[in-house]
Order: C-alpha cells, then structure tokens, then sequence
C-alpha cells in the first residue's frame, strides 16, 4: 500500500502525523509512506522520518498562505500593502504546488492520501479530488480552517479534534476521533510529578506554575507574567517557556533566577523553548498557556487545570473557539489576551483561583480530561486504511 500524508504551517500539523503514521504500520506493517510538508517544516520532518525507517520518506511541496486576520478590515490590508504582496506571492507558490502535486501523484498512484488541515493541504487535496484519490482530512480546531472547508466535499471521510456538533461538515463521513497526540503526554502521579518537579530544580512539595506561548512564545502571556511575577512567586513557583522570539526581550526576568553550582536556589525558572513539554506539563499544577487544539489535546491527555489566554488575532478566531467550546463545559479557565494586556491582575486572580483550591483544580481537569481521545492516533490510521 501506498500512502501519503501531508501536514505544515504549523507545528500542530505535524506531530500528530507521526502518530498516525505509527499506528498505520500496526496494521499495515508493509506500507511505503511519503511525508509531504512545506519548506518551513521540511528540515524537522526529515530529521522526523529519518529515524522510523527505509518504509517513509520526506518530499517538500509547494503552498501558498492566505493571510487573513481576523482585526482586519479592507483598509487596513490596504495601510498593510506588504501583507498583499505576500498573499499574491503566495498564490504563485499554491499554483506551482498544485502542479507538483499533480506531477507527483500521477507518477506515485498513491492508494490513499491524508491531510492534517492548514495551507499545506490545499494543492494536494485538490488535485486528489481530481484524479479521484481517495483522502482523509483531520481538522483540530472547533472552526473549521479554510483548506479543510474546501476540501470536505470531496473527500472520503472527515475526522475532528471535537464534538461534532462545532462543526458543518456532513455526518454521514465525519467523526470526533479528538486529536492524537505523542505517548508521553500521560497522565502523572504525585509521586511521579514531585519527582519531575525535582528534576526541574524545584521544590517538590511547592505548588509549580508553568507558563507557556508556544515554541516562538506569546508577547501578551510573558508581559503578564512578568508583571504579576512578584505577587505569584509568593505562594507557588513558576516555569516560564518564552519562547525563541520573546526569550530575548524578557531577559530582566532573570533576575528572579538563582543559581548555585548547578542548582537552582529559587522558585523561578525562564527557558527559552523546551524540546520535552510532557515533562514541564507533568510537573505543573498550573499550566497557563494559548488555546491551540494539539496543546489542548496534550493538556487534555495529562489531565491537567489550565488557565487558557486564546490568541483573538488569528483567522476565524479559531483559539477563542477552542477556548469557549472547553469553558461552555467548565473545563478551563479563560482570561481574554486584550483584557489581561490592561490588568495583568486577571491573569493572577486566575491562577491564584486554582492554587488555592485543590478541588477546584481536579474538578476542571477532570471535565478537560473529557475531551481527551487516547485512541485518536488509531482510529485515524483505521479511517485512513478504510478509505483506500
């Protein structure tokens, strides 16, 4: 059998993919794979696929990205002219991916394609709908992206990262599967977390905030955090990811670090990425963090209280959708990014909410837990083997 996925744009359009890949071969042990991402992602997906074998490989593909925010209005494009020529450049990248895709795919003949959603799906899906390849597509978000939106009427089967009833898509083919996620991202014990907390340099018997923007960070989350620092160290201790790009404009933070031949003497910590989330969320009691769908998946699975800041200025406002599908449900806190830009102090009394009462914090990570689907990784590689 022969298979290709396509996932890019984004990180959470291709860790999921390797999950996916992983439970195909359980049950096609035979399967050649082809990995199809964009130029921003290729290098980590190479490094990726190089260690799972001779059976996959990856092939970089042509997309184009079309920037909408959802703050903009038509003259703000205009004042904004640079974002116009991006998107114009970005059409020529599309149109010389579709003619890749078709090139490739009727050379390849694969059996079945999936699509993990975003940009990078788009060429691919719409020449497989023309020459009548079968494919799968896999939306995180509680609002369907635009590729996926396009792309739904023709394709085989439709899976979503939550309940069905967030979506248009037609019943008949469509399934919550939830998202999958890397085996790490499990739920903890006590005894495990005091360990992983010690492991971090802190102490294991102190209540371990972690905060967290992404891999390049979140601007509005680490300016809050520096303001309410002082107050929240007070009762707790806190882990800060700030992000590759916000790293360096919050090095007065460091302040609030000590060190002593190797080992922490305070209760704060700033990193600038971590390549082992599972492992800061496993030490958390808090974790404070954006509402992208696979970090909520991640959450999810290790049954954890968050405090959700979703990011209002992406297209279709698909994190304050994410965010408002969990808090209808009492399965986080949410603090609104413009709010909290003008009173840190929201940020606080919401962490401060869940320190303060252990129940409070099972509660609502048992409700988040719900939304947690161990077995999305399988049922995915079963919809995608069904399909061809």
């Amino acid at each position: 059998m022969k298979i290709v996925v396509v996932g890019g744009g984004s990180g959470g359009h291709v860790t999921p993919v390797v999950a996916v890949i992983e439970e195909i071969w359980k049950i096609k042990p035979r399967a050649e794979v082809e990995f199809w991402t964009d130029k921003k992602y290729f290098e980590n997906v190479s490094k990726l696929t190089a260690g799972m074998g001779p059976r996959i490989r990856a092939r970089r593909v042509f997309a184009g990205k079309l920037r909408r925010y959802a703050h903009f209005k038509l003259i703000d494009y205009l004042k904004n002219f640079n974002v116009v020529l991006l998107n114009i450049a970005d059409t020529f990248r599309f149109l010389t991916g579709w003619m890749q895709s078709f090139c490739r795919l009727v050379r390849l003949k694969p059996d079945v394609i999936f699509i993990k959603g975003g940009y990078v799906g788009m060429p691919v899906g719409l020449v497989a709908g023309l020459l009548k390849i079968p494919y799968v597509i896999h939306d995180s978000d509680a609002v369907p992206g635009l590729t996926n939106r396009i792309l739904a009427r023709k394709a085989a089967k439709i899976a979503t990262g939550m309940p069905l009833e967030y979506y248009k898509y037609p019943v008949d083919k469509s399934e919550w599967t939830g998202i999958p996620v890397a085996s790490e991202f499990a739920k903890v014990g006590s005894g495990e977390q005091k360990k992983l907390k010690r492991e971090l340099g802190f102490d294991a018997e102190t209540m371990l905030v972690v905060a967290t923007g992404g891999s390049l960070g979140a601007m509005n989350i680490n300016q809050a955090m520096g303001e309410i620092l002082p107050e929240l160290l007070a009762t707790a201790s806190v882990m800060m990811v700030a992000g590759r790009d916000g790293y360096p404009k919050m090095m007065d933070l460091k302040e609030y670090e000590k060190w002593e031949d190797g080992e922490l003497l305070s209760n704060f910590r700033m990193v600038e990425f971590s390549s082992d989330m599972a492992k800061l969320f496993g030490a958390a009691d808090v974790v404070v963090s954006r509402a992208g769908a696979s970090t909520i998946a991640e959450l999810a699975s290790m049954k954890k209280a968050v405090v959700m800041v979703p990011n209002a200025m992406l297209p279709g406002k698909h994190q304050v959708h994410n965010a408002e599908a969990l808090g209808k449900e009492g399965a986080v806190l949410i603090v609104e990014d413009e709010k909290m830009v003008k009173k840190p102090e929201l940020l606080l009394a919401a962490i401060s909410k869940l320190l303060r009462s252990k129940k409070n914090r099972e509660e609502q990570a048992a409700k988040l837990y719900n939304f947690a689907k161990g077995d999305a990784a399988k049922r995915l590689a079963e919809m995608v083997v069904e399909s061809a």
